[in-house]
């Protein structure tokens, strides 16, 4: 008859091994998730270089590529999941807001008022977002393959500084810039009186998301300089209890 000491040890033996295939499944289902998303952007990327060289000319750019940007940015409401489910320790709170923020540029603004779909600004933030997303997920990529080159490092946590603040006002400008058609239109509003009593005008609505990012914007921003500094200069931050 066996001890209960050996019956202990079978018991922690059984639950390593549990807690190691489940590590490497986790491991290889988020390293096929970012070679798959690296390679969407990088089809992103190539496909608006060639219409612009085709083309010479930034107009009907966002349809060219639309389908493509829908598939591959709302496939990233994963990364919520990811979060969310301890697949990646990071904050369930901040990868939302980051993630949702975009899927609403790409479904409620570009896609459903298309008179504003050949807009500079609309181009400026596509390009940042190309960039900015062929960077983190080939970062992510050879972090798990624990073969991270440090220029992809580099880039990672040196390129944000700038394309950050581009991408935001890419948005913005692209958001402001709906506004007139929003409001002719009266798009997704709803008048009293109704059959639910209830009053909303996504005109209002948008003034307010453009008004959020005065907060949220700098948090994000420090957030990745906080980062930053621990990984390339490895500073230890300490971060306040909220």
């Amino acid at each position: 008859m066996a001890s209960g000491e050996e019956d202990g040890a079978v018991e922690e033996k059984e639950t390593n091994n549990k807690k190691k295939t489940k590590s490497a499944v986790a491991i290889a289902w988020l390293t096929f998730y970012n070679i798959a998303m690296t390679a969407g952007w990088l089809v992103l990327a190539i496909a608006m270089a060639r219409f612009y060289l085709q083309k010479g000319t930034h107009k009907g750019l966002y349809r060219s590529i639309a389908r493509t940007l829908k598939f591959f940015q709302t496939f990233a409401l994963l990364e919520i999941g990811h979060c969310a489910f301890g697949l990646v320790r990071t904050s369930v709170i901040v990868t939302g807001v980051q993630v949702c923020s975009r899927i609403f540029m790409v479904w409620f603004i570009t896609h459903s008022i298309r008179q504003i779909q050949n807009e500079e600004s609309v181009i400026l933030f596509l390009v940042v977002w190309t960039v900015t997303e062929i960077t983190r997920y080939s970062f992510y990529t050879f972090h798990l393959l624990h073969h991270l080159p440090y220029f992809i490092k580099w880039a990672r946590y040196n390129l944000f500084i700038i394309m950050y603040p581009l991408g935001v006002a890419g948005e913005l400008m692209t958001i402001y810039a709906a506004l007139p058609y929003v409001r002719k239109s009266g798009m997704y509003s709803m008048r009293l009186p109704n059959k639910y009593n209830v009053s909303f005008d996504y005109y209002y609505f948008l003034i307010i998301v453009m008004l959020s990012y005065i907060p949220l914007f700098p948090q994000l921003y420090l957030h990745m300089l906080r980062q930053r500094r621990r990984v390339l200069h490895g500073e230890v931050i300490v971060e306040k209890d909220e």
